[in-house]
């Protein structure tokens, strides 16, 4: 029960973040990225996260809660990786863009939980 708790708190957690970017894309009050090597980097970094969840599974979760995770992480960092490559009016609707699958799977993956337990 503690490890389903976790779990649940750390879907809430993706929830929120994936909300604080949509409000930063939303209000416009975001800096596009002026070093790109970093903003590569991130996005690379998530694309592995992701992978590396997609592929390790923790003891006792379920196989769709990895997937869910990792492939969500995975897509951010897709997300990443192309708002440093399009032309700089489209960052904030890729920001948003990427708020919104945080919060689709915050959302969804506490759902799944709650329904499972």
């Amino acid at each position: 029960m503690p490890g389903r708790l976790f779990d649940l708190l750390n879907e809430i957690v993706i929830t929120l973040l994936g909300g604080l970017l949509l409000l930063l894309a939303w209000s416009g009050r975001y800096s596009p990225p002026h070093r790109e090597t970093m903003w590569i980097a991130l996005g690379v970094f998530l694309i592995y996260w992701g992978a590396r969840a997609w592929v390790r599974r923790a003891p006792q979760t379920p196989q769709w809660h990895t997937r869910l995770r990792g492939g969500s992480l995975a897509l951010v960092g897709a997300t990443m990786l192309l708002m440093n490559w399009l032309p700089l009016e489209y960052s904030g609707l890729f920001l948003g863009v990427a708020g919104a699958l945080l919060v689709v799977r915050g959302i969804g993956g506490a759902a799944l939980l709650l329904l499972t337990a």
